[in-house]
């Protein structure tokens, strides 16, 4: 059966004004609130809502990872991940990220997303005095909401977000240790439990004396300077070995998983640097399988008690070999007619504005 054009344009125009007015779809037992929501906003999820200082449990949300409340309106987490880490932030209301990663930081993403970065790297030891104060004065005096983070959120955010809180006297320094463990920084991270529990609240006069300088990328030394690093890395490594994989007793500073820790990120550093893509695929492949190796081994030394020192001796060698074989490759390059690489400099700061 055919309907007339003009009876079928007719219903048509009563559904249109009938959906307008809020109504036309909707059941008898159906709620008018349900009948007027759009179904675009019915696909879109809710922004995630941040952790607060009651939320006992690290916090996942889309594009950023182990995220967990220092204070108000100032929270700890891993690197943003692509768009979407930086929209969640946004969602927030962050103004300013600040990162205590090796790594250059994301500055033109940040920017677009009305962000301020602030980058002051720390260690897996712990940092000194003076970088704790500039990074509680970039706490205290820069536009919050502030999001802080290392590389997973785990260990070197946790530990300067916590002695932060702790400075400021948003936190005891045993209420700040607890937020570490919510972090999930792990117990081998002495040096970063060091700052937080020896934190005390700071006086304005105190804050003051740091710079007020706050980069937005610090730039990490070129690529023999970052060689020097990981060879001194190396060493301490090796001289835990020879302890069966703890403290050397005439090494009582040496931390095995600190130490793996922070050969993995040198290698990690150097292999996102900018200055490597310029290099051959195989030197490239050779970073990435002693990133990769640095990086189980800090898994394993991460556990407790240790289970295989076997294998660690044995990723150690592989790790030693392929070093062994960049340093070659390196060398090979530099004898070459290629120019002296400009990257070759003292550490670098720049300064971006939202």
């Amino acid at each position: 059966m055919h309907m007339p054009i003009p009876f079928l344009q007719s219903r048509l125009a009563v559904l249109i004004v009938g959906v307008l007015a809020g109504g036309a779809l909707a059941g008898p037992d159906t709620p008018p609130s349900a009948a007027t929501t759009d179904p675009a906003v019915l696909a879109t999820p809710a922004p995630p809502v941040p952790p607060t200082l009651t939320t006992n449990a690290s916090v996942d949300a889309p594009g950023l990872l182990n995220v967990v409340a220092y204070g108000p309106e100032f929270w700890s987490g891993s690197a943003p991940i692509g768009d979407a880490g930086f929209a969640t932030l946004q969602s927030w209301g962050v103004k300013t990220v600040l990162s205590v990663d090796g790594a250059a930081p994301d500055t033109e993403r940040a920017n677009t997303f009305g962000m301020r970065y602030v980058h002051l790297p720390i260690g897996y030891d712990g940092f000194d005095d003076t970088r704790k104060l500039q990074l509680v004065r970039a706490v205290r005096d820069l536009p919050r909401p502030i999001y802080i983070h290392c590389h997973h959120g785990k260990h070197r955010s946790a530990g300067a977000a916590a002695t932060i809180a702790a400075s400021l006297g948003w936190l005891t320094p045993d209420a700040a240790l607890a937020r570490m463990k919510i972090s999930g920084t792990a117990p081998n991270y002495t040096g970063l439990y060091a700052c937080a529990a020896s934190a005390s609240i700071l006086s304005a006069a105190t804050i003051d004396q740091a710079s007020t300088e706050f980069p937005s990328v610090t730039r990490p030394n070129g690529i023999v300077e970052a060689m020097l690093a990981i060879d001194e890395s190396n060493d301490r490594l090796a001289a835990i070995e020879r302890a069966g994989w703890k403290t050397p007793a005439d090494h009582a500073d040496l931390v095995p998983v600190a130490e793996a820790a922070t050969l993995a990120d040198h290698l990690r550093i150097l292999a996102e640097a900018p200055q490597t893509a310029a290099r051959p695929q195989s030197f490239r492949d050779l970073l990435a399988k002693s990133h990769a190796i640095a990086q189980r081994i800090e898994d394993a030394l991460d556990t407790v008690p240790i289970a295989d020192r076997a294998r660690l001796s044995t990723d150690l060698q592989a790790l030693q070999s392929t070093c062994k074989d960049c340093h070659a490759r390196e060398r090979n390059e530099r004898r070459s007619t290629r120019p002296a690489d400009p990257s070759q400099s003292a550490v670098q700061q720049t300064h971006d504005a939202p």
